[in-house]
């Protein structure tokens, strides 16, 4: 089989609406996907984080939020993302893993408010996609801890060694 690799950016620009000068990838139903994997992004590609709306704010400062995927093809999900718009570390998920195909629940995490391209990978497949990130005021009141025990940390697409 033969995958076909392009950057995120390239692909967005088809459903794509410029958010703050970001290609935002938009979901009009909110979810995006291909053959191999499925996102729950939000239908304007905003992520907004303001006092008692959804998400936290975790212990190094970064925001997070409850992010859904649907594995179409089997394997463990790995997660990353890197700023398009200025330099920052690169966005993280947190993950228990539930079997191997099928929904996956994740908390992405994002060092800095800007603009994001997250790729979610299992195996050989990629779903990448284009989020506008806001902070408005201290974000959420919600002030998380960092990862439970045995929850993974991934902050690339690519399986680790």
């Amino acid at each position: 089989m033969i995958r076909l690799v392009v950057p995120a950016a390239v692909l967005a620009l088809a459903g794509a609406a410029l958010a703050d000068g970001c290609p935002v990838t938009r979901s009009p139903d909110g979810f995006y996907g291909n053959e191999f994997l499925q996102a729950g992004v939000p239908p304007d590609g905003k992520l907004v984080f303001r006092p008692s709306g959804a998400g936290f704010v975790d212990r190094d400062g970064a925001l997070g939020i409850k992010f859904g995927w649907n594995r179409l093809v089997p394997g463990q999900l790995q997660v990353g993302g890197r700023r398009l718009d200025g330099d920052a570390a690169p966005a993280r998920a947190y993950l228990t893993d539930y079997g191997d195909e099928g929904f996956q629940p994740t908390y992405l995490v994002f060092p800095t408010p800007g603009c994001w391209e997250i790729t979610g990978g299992v195996g050989d497949a990629r779903l990448s996609f284009i989020v506008f990130v806001e902070k408005i005021g201290a974000g959420p009141d919600w002030r998380f801890e960092g990862p439970h025990r045995g929850w993974r940390v991934t902050n690339s697409p690519e399986k680790p060694p």
